[in-house]
């Protein structure tokens, strides 16, 4: 068996390319390519957000390749990609994708499941919301 390989693990203040991410994780013993990109979206409980910045203390990258390490340990993963966006991000903007390979469907949603809730559960990357009444709040602080 091949050991899996971890071919993103980074936090950017560019754009994130989920294609990029697929690409990265592509096998010819996977049968399954399991992506996901976390949105911005233009509300929070019933709020209405105009704009957020996101802001990652140093160990940020650590963290994120460590929580993908993690993930590719799992015998049934292949390959893992993941990334997370810092800096201003207008509505619409993706801040965090991740990709998974397997060989079996199953196997893929699941991995990549772990790998976001993971990320998001772990980094130390801080989410400022604006809202359109001017108020504003950090959140997602682990």
């Amino acid at each position: 068996m091949t050991t899996p390989v971890i071919t993103f693990g980074e936090v950017t203040d560019q754009p994130l390319d989920l294609a990029a991410h697929e690409v990265a994780v592509a096998d010819r013993r996977a049968g399954a390519v399991v992506s996901f990109q976390g949105v911005v979206r233009d509300h929070d409980h019933g709020r209405p957000v105009v704009s957020l910045e996101y802001e990652g203390h140093p160990s940020a990258a650590q963290v994120l390749r460590d929580v993908a390490a993690e993930i590719a340990a799992d015998p049934d993963v292949y390959a893992v990609a993941v990334s997370h966006r810092v800096g201003p991000l207008a509505i619409g903007d993706v801040a965090l994708v991740a990709a998974v390979s397997t060989a079996h469907r199953a196997a893929a949603f699941a991995a990549c499941a772990r790998l976001v809730d993971e990320a998001k559960a772990r980094l130390p990357i801080w989410k400022r919301q604006v809202f359109a009444d001017g108020t504003e709040e950090w959140v997602n602080c682990p």
